[in-house]
């Protein structure tokens, strides 16, 4: 790969870092073909990103990016795919699923929201994670019960009193 290619790479690699929130680090290497197209099919169906990556390529690309990897850059080493998505838990869920059947991939690391994760055991930490628009359903559902216990309960009580009144007027 020449100068050109290479600093044209770390170009398209620093704008994509620039665009996302959430990128995984993961290792594939030793997956066969068939579970690689697999992996690659659910991570296009679930709207995620997968591509192989050389390590030094892509610590420069995080270098120049403006975004804080941390500790990030540690992890490159030996075979590198990064996975790029909006929501911050569905590669994670990628990956477990995959993992039922083999031990590949392995995680890496993870870039969330200004988050840094490092390390495989964070796996099921990472799936926990719950989206923005989980979180912001959990909001409205949690501001609409106060509302509709008031109403219920106006609604019962109105029925008492127009009970109470009909009684006190048929006296």
């Amino acid at each position: 790969m020449t100068r050109e290619e290479k600093s044209r790479v770390i170009e398209d690699l620093t704008a994509q870092l620039a665009e996302t929130n959430v990128m995984y680090i993961a290792d594939i290497s030793g997956l066969n073909a068939e579970t690689t197209s697999n992996l690659r099919r659910a991570c296009f169906k679930a709207g995620i990103q997968l591509a192989v990556v050389k390590n030094t390529l892509l610590e420069k690309a995080m270098e120049a990016s403006d975004n804080d990897y941390g500790d990030l850059s540690s992890v490159l080493k030996g075979n590198t795919s990064i996975l790029i998505a909006e929501n911050g838990n569905a590669p994670a869920k990628i990956i477990k699923e995959f993992r039922k059947k083999s031990d590949k991939p392995i995680l890496k690391g993870a870039y969330i929201h200004q988050a840094v994760f490092i390390g495989d055991n964070q796996l099921d930490a990472l799936i926990a994670l719950k989206s923005k628009e989980e979180v912001i359903g959990e909001i409205i559902g949690i501001l609409q019960s106060p509302a509709k216990n008031v109403v219920s309960a106006l609604k019962s009580g109105g029925g008492k009193i127009a009970g109470i009144v009909k009684t006190l007027s048929e006296r």
